[in-house]
C-alpha cells in the first residue's frame, strides 16, 4: 500500500467515526449533534479528495523542499567561493611582498657593496706611498699590489698578472716590446702615473689599475675579457 492511499485511509476512517458519533447524538437528544455533522461533514470532504490532488501537494512539499536544499547549497556553495578568493588574495598578497623584499635586499646589497668598494677605493694607497727600493721579490711586489689594488678585485688583478709577466716587474716581450707587471704596450705609458716605471713595482701596479678601471670596469672585467680573448 502507498504512502498516498494510507494517508486517505486514516482520513477517512476518521470520517467515518465522526458521523457515526453525530448520528448517536443526534439519536440521543445531543444538542452538541450538529457541530459534530457538520465536523463530520469537513472531514468528509477531506476524505473526498482525489489520490491525484494529494499526490501534486506531496508533490508540491517536495519541490519546496529541493528548493530549499537548492538554496542551502548555493549559499554554500558561494561561502566556499568566498573563501576560497580570500585564500588566494593572502597569497598573492604574501607573494607581493616576499618579491618586494627581495628586491629591497637586493638595492640594499648593491648600494652596500658600491660602498664598501668606493671606501676602499679611498683606503687604497698610491705608487708614492711606497719607499723606493733597488730591488723587489715577488712576494714584495704582491703585498705592494694587495695595498694598490681594492681587496674585492685583486684576485682577478693577480689572474691577469700571472698570465703577463708572472709578477716580473721587469718582463719584456721579445716580439711586441710590452714591458713590466701588466705588460703595458708601449712601456712608456706607465710614464703617466711615474718616471721610474721601469723599475718600480708599485708605479706599474697603480698604472695598470688604472688602465683596467677605465678600459673594462674593473680588474674582474679585465680578467673576463682575458679569458675570452688571451689578450686585454
Amino acid at each position: 500500500m502507498s504512502r498516498i492511499s494510507v494517508r486517505g485511509f486514516a482520513v477517512a476512517s476518521a470520517t467515518a467515526v465522526t458521523t457515526v458519533g453525530a448520528v448517536v447524538g443526534v439519536a440521543a437528544g445531543d444538542p452538541s449533534a450538529n457541530d459534530l455533522e457538520t465536523t463530520a461533514s469537513g472531514a468528509t470532504l477531506l476524505a473526498d479528495i482525489p489520490v491525484g490532488e494529494q499526490a501534486e501537494v506531496q508533490s508540491g512539499s517536495l519541490a519546496q523542499q529541493a528548493d530549499a536544499i537548492a538554496q542551502g547549497a548555493d549559499t554554500e556553495a558561494r561561502k566556499s567561493a568566498e573563501e576560497a578568493a580570500r585564500l588566494q588574495a593572502a597569497e598573492d598578497a604574501k607573494a607581493r611582498k616576499a618579491e618586494a623584499q627581495k628586491a629591497a635586499d637586493e638595492k640594499a646589497k648593491k648600494e652596500r657593496e658600491a660602498k664598501e668598494e668606493i671606501a676602499s677605493r679611498s683606503a687604497a694607497r698610491s705608487a708614492g706611498d711606497f719607499a723606493v727600493q733597488s730591488s723587489y721579490t715577488v712576494a714584495q711586489v704582491k703585498d705592494i699590489a694587495r695595498q694598490i689594488v681594492p681587496g674585492g678585485q685583486f684576485q682577478c688583478f693577480s689572474n691577469i698578472v700571472n698570465q703577463e709577466s708572472t709578477w716580473n716587474y721587469k718582463a719584456v716581450n721579445p716580439s711586441s716590446g710590452a714591458y713590466g707587471l701588466v705588460q703595458a704596450l708601449p712601456g712608456s705609458k706607465m710614464s703617466s702615473v711615474g718616471a721610474d716605471w721601469r723599475t718600480n713595482p708599485a708605479t706599474q701596479i697603480e698604472w695598470g689599475l688604472k688602465y683596467m678601471n677605465e678600459r673594462y670596469g674593473s680588474p674582474c672585467g679585465a680578467w673576463s675579457f682575458h679569458q675570452a680573448n688571451g689578450w686585454y
